[in-house]
């Protein structure tokens, strides 16, 4: 018999399901839920046990972990009517993992609290390769203790786990993450664009400029793709949108202007417009071939 805890996952999606696997591996005991049940179905064949709601997989758990789509979704599976927080057992952890809001969280956190339960926001970047390749770098607001709990978990899923802060903390980690993934997007598109206006071969100017200061993980990983004609997910148009959204509504509660990810906003509210949301962000490449 398991002396691991029980874990409940929540949200079997892209990222999810390669991030419930690991801990599968790891013999973690795996109960999960998910808008669609094929989704989990290679989790399932492996075990784990299916539940028909989010409140009824944390009811089965010692730790629930969430990742889903946008915030609403987050605040009905938490705070909803025989939702996460209502359904919990005393004592257990919850980690939500989706890229939300910093004020929800905080939301969460201090309703789990006067359940008896601990809580924690651990929001992600790195996509569906850092997901499947298990090196996500995971983002913790919450309670030292709480991060304590989860950090065995959490190390299982990702290459560079830290904690930030109070509730809240990995949410606001995040956004300046999603800016600067926003606005750095741009960039590469641009130069690959103007390469290949200017009658260049974008894959030659590709390989000649991303090993220098003009490279990064967006460009290695996606202008491949894009170039390639491939807008598979492995980050949605609409998740981006998402974020960035979150991200301006936070910058103006800061006071804060950020001229650079509103440009960036409407360019991707251009690539949805196209009915390209639920590509991968790099579609915003196929909004500039297509001028």
């Amino acid at each position: 018999m398991s002396t691991l805890p029980t874990v409940a996952f929540v949200g079997t999606g892209v990222m999810g399901r390669s991030m419930a696997g690991h801990l599968q591996k790891a013999a973690f005991p795996l109960h999960v839920h998910n808008r669609t049940r094929e989704k989990a179905q290679p989790l399932l064949d492996a075990g784990a046990v299916w539940h028909d709601s989010a409140g009824a997989a944390a009811a089965a758990a010692d730790v629930v972990i969430t990742i889903l789509g946008f915030p609403t979704d987050v605040e009905t599976s938490y705070l909803g009517v025989g939702g996460i927080v209502a359904s919990a057992k005393t004592g257990a952890l919850l980690i939500d993992m989706t890229t939300s809001s910093p004020v929800l969280a905080r939301t969460i956190s201090a309703a789990a609290e006067a359940r008896g339960l601990a809580a924690l926001d651990a929001p992600v970047s790195g996509g569906d390769i850092g997901a499947r390749e298990a090196r996500l770098v995971i983002m913790t607001g919450g309670a030292e203790a709480a991060f304590q709990r989860a950090k065995p978990i959490l190390d299982l899923m990702g290459k560079n786990v830290a904690l930030l802060g109070p509730a809240g903390s990995g949410q606001h980690c995040k956004m300046a993450n999603q800016i600067a993934v926003a606005v750095g997007m741009v960039a590469w598109v641009e130069g690959l664009a103007y390469a290949r206006k200017a009658g260049l071969n974008p894959e030659q100017v590709f390989a000649s400029i991303s090993g220098g200061a003009a490279g990064g993980w967006a460009m290695t990983n996606l202008a491949p793709r894009a170039m390639a004609g491939n807008f598979a997910p492995g980050f949605y148009v609409k998740h981006i949108l998402k974020d960035m959204r979150i991200a301006l509504e936070s910058a103006a509660e800061l006071k804060l202007d950020l001229p650079g990810l509103a440009c960036a906003k409407k360019l991707y509210d251009q690539v949805a417009a196209r009915g390209w949301e639920d590509c991968g962000t790099q579609a915003l490449y196929r909004l500039y071939t297509s001028l």
